[in-house]
């Protein structure tokens, strides 16, 4: 019986390396992505069920340009070595989640302001 080998020969093509400038514009180009990749996520901002109920409770209406910038502020706030932040807005205030970009909870400001905030090492205000 004849084996069949699944190797097909055949010509070899020469092997070229790239050049150093090509190596360097892909390598510039596969950072840049990633980091367009990592930092769109972290912008994305999770609403825990909990905030969610609560917004929809108290009727808070937040713009999505606004969830945008918190959710940048919040990237930012985690860069600087926070974890949970009071978001404090116009209208409302927020207990973030900066490790894992959640809002935790809601209230509006007349709320916010006859509470005590507990375990918070940060504070953003957005309140124009």
């Amino acid at each position: 019986m004849k084996s069949i080998n699944p190797i097909v020969h055949g010509t070899r093509q020469p092997i070229i390396p790239p050049a150093k400038k090509e190596i360097k514009q892909s390598a510039s180009a596969l950072f840049s992505e990633t980091l367009k990749n990592v930092s769109s996520e972290a912008q994305s901002l999770t609403i825990s069920k909990h905030a969610a109920q609560r917004l929809n409770e108290r009727g808070i209406q937040i713009q999505e340009s606004e969830w945008n910038l918190i959710g940048q502020k919040l990237s930012e706030a985690k860069s600087k070595g926070v974890t949970d932040s009071l978001v404090v807005l116009k209208d409302a205030a927020l207990v973030a989640s900066a490790k894992n970009n959640t809002i935790i909870t809601a209230m509006n400001r007349e709320e916010a302001s006859t509470h005590i905030f507990t375990n918070i090492n940060g504070t953003i205000l957005m309140d124009n």
